[in-house]
């Protein structure tokens, strides 16, 4: 028996009953206990101090979560002990991930580093919280691999003065087309008390895909799931708690999309998934309301050079286009 009351999981029972659906609970559970750590090892702390920028993951009043980029010259975020990471970001008015950052808030956190594709993860929980920055006690740390990470340099962006946020209820045109063509974003998802008051914390990942990977349709975006580590964390949560954050940087203007809405997952076999390389399962999310920041980012990029999954993934015409083709 894998889960007993001496060694407990490191999955909660969401992301155990995802594992399940995929055939994968043993193995996950064994990587999992050796991969998931309740500290960072020396290699992680090294490699957060290094970046300029994490992405980040928190829960507004409403229980509404939220996914960002939090930023800074490399050093703004330092790691004192294994058990504790001090992160001074940059400001971002109308950022409502920093503005749900507080004592005692539940926070996702993302180390990536795009010109390598190395990424780290880590949850837990903010021990104090003021305008210079935030402290955050390690619950959870652990590795991922480079899959679907578009390798790209970062470069100092102009230094022109971020607009004020724009809400939005319904998606504008553009901001869809720019999600149309998105190859990268990052999710949050939360399990609240309520539901697991054992578990309870957010988490925030990388999804990357050809360009038309994400479809949208009104308000509504579909998401493939492709082969990854099979934690299901992010599925297991929405199982859970059906809501997700969504961050999709604008890499050529320095700007941020966010977004927040409910979850609906869809199974291998769903008809929307039908025909879409390397599509597992998938999810949709139903916009509940989204932020525009323009100019929130202090650095920018260029196209992406494809990551080697990513060139074995499809895209929603391609999946289409399949589908409206005549049988043998």
């Amino acid at each position: 028996m894998l889960d007993d009351a001496n060694s407990p999981s490191p999955f909660h029972a969401g992301e155990q009953e995802m594992q399940r659906r995929a055939d994968r609970r043993d193995m996950a559970e064994t990587l999992g206990r050796r991969m998931i750590r309740p500290f960072m090892p020396d290699q992680h702390r090294e490699f957060f101090a290094q970046l300029p920028f994490l992405a980040a993951g928190a829960v507004d009043a409403d229980g509404w979560p939220w996914a960002s980029l939090l930023s800074g010259p490399p050093g703004f975020v330092v790691s004192p002990d294994p058990e504790h990471l001090q992160v001074t970001p940059n400001r971002a008015a109308g950022d409502p991930v920093q503005a749900a950052i507080r004592e005692g808030a539940p926070l996702g956190l993302l180390g990536i580093e795009l010109h390598s594709r190395r990424r780290n993860r880590l949850n837990g929980r903010v021990t104090s919280a003021g305008r210079n920055g935030f402290t955050l006690r390690v619950h959870q740390s652990f590795g991922n691999c480079p899959q679907y990470i578009q390798e790209r340099d970062l470069i100092p962006a102009d230094d022109v003065p971020a607009a004020p946020p724009q809400a939005f209820a319904d998606l504008p045109p553009e901001h869809s087309a720019r999600i149309a063509q998105a190859d990268t974003f990052f999710v949050a998802s939360h399990i609240p008390a309520a539901e697991n008051p054992e578990r309870e914390g957010v988490d925030v990942s990388h999804r990357g895909g050809r360009p038309g990977f994400v479809r949208v349709a009104g308000n509504t975006l579909t998401i493939p799931d492709f082969r990854g580590n099979n934690h299901f964390n992010t599925l297991g949560n929405f199982l859970l708690n059906p809501r997700a954050g969504l961050a999709f940087p604008d890499f050529e203007t320095s700007s941020l999309l966010l977004l927040t809405g409910t979850v609906d997952l869809l199974e291998e076999d769903h008809p929307d998934l039908a025909g879409f390389e390397g599509a597992q399962r998938g999810w949709q999310v139903t916009l509940n309301k989204g932020l525009w920041l323009e100019s929130a980012l202090p650095w920018r990029t260029g196209p992406g050079g494809f990551a080697p999954q990513t060139l074995r993934t499809g895209t929603w015409a391609e999946a289409e286009a399949r589908a409206a083709a005549p049988g043998p």
